[in-house]
Order: structure tokens, then sequence, then C-alpha cells
């Protein structure tokens, strides 16, 4: 049975494996030191939030969301990224997690739930077309530079 909640310190080890697993299939790498950041972020004070999914105790899924205000709203959830391990795929760990995020963004009022994924993630859009509504917008990102020299 699967069971989700909130990382604990004693996930980061676990933690990692599933988080560099995420970064390897998006094709970002992340130096060392960037992992111990964002636990560190994680569990801090900051308002990002890390959730894990357990099956027999071993944490097999991972969630980091955030809350943000827009222009229009004062708060939505993103859902910045989801990752299961290989393994586990199909047992309903990836469900859950979102489920477990959209719970915490229905407990803080949030108007919306939201994510993005690869175009050819042909698996996770097999679940992500039964639980939500593709709106059709497609992603850019700024190929010029954004940090100052």
């Amino acid at each position: 049975m699967i069971t989700i909640g909130q990382l604990r310190p004693e996930d980061r080890a676990a933690w990692e494996v599933l988080a560099r697993g995420y970064k390897a299939f998006y094709e970002t790498p992340v130096p060392d030191e960037g992992y111990a950041q964002t636990w560190r972020r994680l569990l801090g004070p900051e308002d990002l939030h890390g959730a894990g999914a357990w099956l027999d105790g071993r944490l097999v899924g991972i969630a980091h969301y955030l809350f943000h205000a827009t222009i229009w709203q004062p708060d939505y959830c993103y859902l910045q990224d989801l990752f299961v391990d290989e393994s586990t795929r199909g047992k309903g760990a990836a469900r859950a997690l979102i489920e477990h995020v959209a719970q915490r963004a229905r407990e803080r009022g949030a108007a919306r739930l939201y994510w993005t994924t690869k175009q050819d993630n042909t698996t996770a859009r097999a679940l992500y077309d039964k639980i939500a509504r593709f709106t059709g917008f497609i992603r850019y990102d700024y190929a010029g530079s954004i940090t100052n020299p």
C-alpha cells in the first residue's frame, strides 16, 4: 500500500536518488551542491514543499510544489517536480502524490493547481489526461541571459 506524507529529514538519501532520476529524465543536470541546497530549502522555512510516496516503508516517489501569487489571484499551486521510481510505476504513487498536493492547495485556498511535462512524456500524460485538463498552453523558455554578468 502506498502512503503519502511530507518529506522528513531521514528521507534525504532516498530523496536524492529520486531527485537525480527526475533531473536525468528531463536532462537538466544539477551539481552535487544543488541537491544539498534544494534539500535544505524543501525542509526549511521557505514556502517550498516536498512530499513523498512510500511503499512498504521505502520512499518510491517525490513531489515538489510551491505556492505563488499571480497578477489575478493571490495563490496558485505549482507542482514543479513529480517522479516515481521506475520499479514501482503503475501502482498509484504518482496519482496519490498529485492528490496530496491538491489537498494542500484546497486547504490553503489556492485558485489553481497546475504543472508542466514534456510533450513526449506519454506515460505521465496518460495519467494526467485522466485527472487534469490540458489547456492547450505551450511553455517557452527565454533563450537569452536573464542573470546579471
